[in-house]
């Protein structure tokens, strides 16, 4: 009888347990299991528990299914995360087009991995990006980021979208008239720049339906960022004003900003004076207004002097300028911490001398100011101004300008500083992010940085590894030494602003035209060519994540090529050789068409879906028309013509190729072989007015481009490594013999 009893209470036990209510933590990684791989949802179960203080995760396996504990849905996240990268050999990508490619059975872990966070805070996301990399996306592509973003740990997002809406509230009380309003604002691939105080009308009036799909499209983001327990950044009153408000408030303190990015004076901003009493009067109306729409989590966003001049450089007036800005969203917010990136600190470090930063940012109330150190791949302000005088900052690696399709990334250094930051960075030190301008073709790195937030990190050389197996999806030696090369030889420097391969260069004899489109690279072609090679030898290969790399590194070799054809074309011209001209013209001509051919192999390469994202969001054909104009200025010419930002967005895309760089190169070289035809110099001043015309004309043009990749991508990579090995390893082979 007590055997019976025993038994009976046992099963109670066991029913009790399977019968208790999910948490919502709980419910949301479930939702998210769903979404991403629904055949193996039930297999996977998570459980939240207050175990210790500190954000924590465990794996292991329980009757036949993967058990996932921690104390909240972002911890359990990065769980499921570890155990896919690890264990499935997969990952789950930033790009909602990109499927998740899951092992026939799911294989079990032989023991329980426990794993704590060593740093409280993760962010994620800089203002450009949402320029870019996200004005044309719809909420199925926030959907797959936010799952991305839950994965890799990060809990602090900037949640900027939809705050034109916010604003054309506030400025309507205010007695601005809906024209004013909306010409105020630039087009929505500038916005992040607008909203930065930068640059104010460009490509204006904003359509009022994008304010509207906008505002509801931010409800879904914070509110899905929240069910994964991060605390979107959301925006704040930082001064910038329509110059309309001088007609309503003609006493007000405003004052027109310096010019940026070359523009003309009628795009400059203007900025309302933080001591004004109007100031705090925004502040209180954009504030509750914004809060009414998407609610709070205390922490906001605000740059007053992003890469302009303030009104004056004396230390009191910036320290009275930050007082009073966090005091006017306290009065709205007692709980509020303003949080700033020190972009301006790097940029501007000339002007923003010390006394200036440490009055600036002592102002603030200790830990009611929290900093970005932006671009510490590169340079770690933390060291030069005494730790942010004591203010809390994130290490941040940025990692990417202007979305450029370059391969860099110094991830050896990237490493050693994360770790020196750990034990040398003060207590003020507060945590982790990443500030890409736009996302770029070296995923892996910011995969990297996140997982170094957490106490499970493994060797950098066992991590490679491990990124090599997932990348192609089971254990293969060939693709682990060509990772390892790629970490050795190829990834030792950081991305640098104005990058480009010289094919996205306005095209010219020497040099590379513009500041904005720098071909140098850290390493040989002759070695990165070495890890196509090893790519394309590796054998059988299972994942989309390893077609996506064989086209990645085949486009940046032959992009590196390109220059070397070029200056061998120039050297032709200065000899007046035209036969052998001729022939180095089409060579060039060639292999512009053979990278367009490659690139279209790949959703994330292709102009098409850029133009027919932003198109889809137009509710006729006149705002079709007007969002495909703005989405081919941002990737083109950026501004104006002859604007010194031309090509500050370049990329190596299918499409954009053959479009737009191939037309440029061809009309040069069509001009320089003419010129030696006709035995006359090559006239550069009237080529480049040609080429202006050019590119004002594309950008209003309307010409399609494909949309849905074409073609096989390893077989198309493979055909065109036979073809150019022998060109591109020539002067190798010379210097071996």
């Amino acid at each position: 009888m007590c055997k019976i009893k025993c038994l009976f209470l046992l099963m109670l036990i066991v029913l009790c347990s399977s019968c208790k209510e999910s948490t919502e933590d709980e419910k949301a990684m479930q939702q998210m299991v769903e979404r991403l791989f629904p055949e193996y949802a039930s297999q996977f179960s998570f459980e939240q528990s207050e175990k210790i203080d500190k954000d924590w995760y465990e794996i292991e396996a329980q009757g036949g299914t993967v058990r996932i504990r921690g104390n909240n849905a972002n911890s359990m996240a990065v769980g499921l995360n570890y155990y896919l990268n690890h264990y499935c050999l997969t990952s789950v990508s930033w790009y909602v087009n990109d499927t998740v490619e899951m092992p026939e059975v799911l294989p079990m872990p032989p023991a329980k991995i426990i794993s704590t966070a060593r740093c409280k805070n993760r962010f994620f996301l800089n203002y450009c990006t949402f320029g870019y990399t996200m004005p044309w996306w719809t909420w199925k592509d926030w959907e797959r980021l936010i799952d991305w973003m839950a994965l890799n740990g990060i809990n602090m997002p900037l949640a900027i979208t939809g705050q034109e809406s916010v604003w054309y509230r506030v400025w309507t009380k205010l007695g601005l008239t809906d024209e004013e309003i909306r010409n105020y604002f630039t087009g929505p691939a500038h916005l992040p720049w607008h909203r930065m105080s930068n640059l104010d009308y460009w490509q204006g009036p904003l359509p009022k339906e994008w304010l509207d799909t906008q505002e509801a499209l931010q409800k879904q983001i914070v509110a899905r960022e929240r069910q994964f327990n991060m605390r979107p950044i959301l925006p704040a009153f930082a001064g910038h004003v329509p110059s309309e408000l001088k007609r309503i408030y003609p006493e007000a303190k405003i004052s027109r900003m310096s010019s940026w990015g070359g523009f003309e004076d009628k795009y400059r901003s203007h900025f309302l004076d933080p001591l004004d009493p109007l100031f705090a009067t925004i502040q209180k109306e954009f504030l509750e207004e914004q809060t009414k729409l998407f609610g709070t989590d205390h922490i906001y966003g605000a740059d007053p002097f992003n890469e302009v001049a303030p009104p004056s450089w004396e230390p009191e007036f910036l320290a009275n300028c930050s007082k009073h800005i966090y005091q006017s969203m306290t009065h709205v917010d007692p709980d509020a911490t303003w949080l700033q990136m020190t972009w301006l600190f790097y940029i501007d470090r000339h002007l923003w001398t010390n006394e200036r930063v440490e009055a600036f940012l002592k102002a603030v109330p200790q830990n009611k100011l929290l900093l970005l150190d932006y671009y510490c791949e590169n340079t770690e302000v933390w060291k030069q101004t005494d730790r942010y005088f004591g203010q809390p900052y994130l290490w941040c690696y940025l990692g990417n300008f202007g979305g450029n399709t370059m391969l860099a990334g110094n991830t050896k250094e990237v490493g050693k500083r994360i770790e020196n930051v750990y034990t040398n960075g003060g207590e003020n030190f507060s945590g982790l992010g990443s500030t890409l301008e736009g996302f770029d073709v070296n995923p892996f790195m910011y995969e990297y940085v996140f997982s170094k937030a957490w106490d499970c990190n493994l060797p950098d050389s066992v991590w490679i590894e491990q990124l090599a197996d997932r990348r192609i999806g089971l254990r293969n030696q060939q693709m682990r030494r060509a990772w390892k090369l790629l970490y050795d030889s190829i990834y030792t420097a950081p991305a640098a602003l104005g990058q480009g391969t010289l094919m996205n260069a306005r095209p010219c004899l020497k040099g590379n035209g513009n500041w904005t489109t720098t071909p140098t690279v850290a390493y040989s072609n002759e070695t990165l060519f070495e890890v196509w090679e090893m790519l394309l030898k590796a054998g059988e290969h299972r994942h989309s994540t390893y077609e996506y790399d064989v086209v990645n590194i085949g486009r940046q070799v032959l992009g590196n090529y390109f220059g070397k054809l070029r200056d061998e074309f120039a050297e032709t011209y200065s000899r007046k050789q035209l036969p052998l001209l001729k022939q180095k013209g089409a060579e060039m001509k060639q292999l512009l068409r053979d990278v367009n051919t490659l690139l279209s192999t790949q959703s994330s390469f292709l102009l098409g879906k850029w133009i027919e994202d932003a198109r889809s969001l137009g509710i006729d054909e006149a705002s079709k028309n007007y969002y495909e104009e703005n989405a081919r200025t941002i990737v083109s010419t950026w501004g104006d013509k002859d604007q010194s930002l031309n090509d500050y967005a370049n990329r190596t895309w299918g499409g954009l190729v053959s479009g737009y760089y191939a037309p440029r190169w061809e009309m040069f070289i069509d001009e320089v072989i003419r010129s030696v035809s006709n035995k006359q110099p090559f006239n550069a001043d009237a080529f480049h007015q040609r080429v202006t015309q050019f590119e004002i004309d594309w950008v209003k043009s309307h010409e399609r481009y494909p949309s849905e990749p074409v073609g096989n991508a390893v077989e198309i990579a493979t055909l065109l490594m036979n073809k150019y090995k022998d060109s591109i390893l020539k002067e190798k082979h010379n210097e071996n013999n």
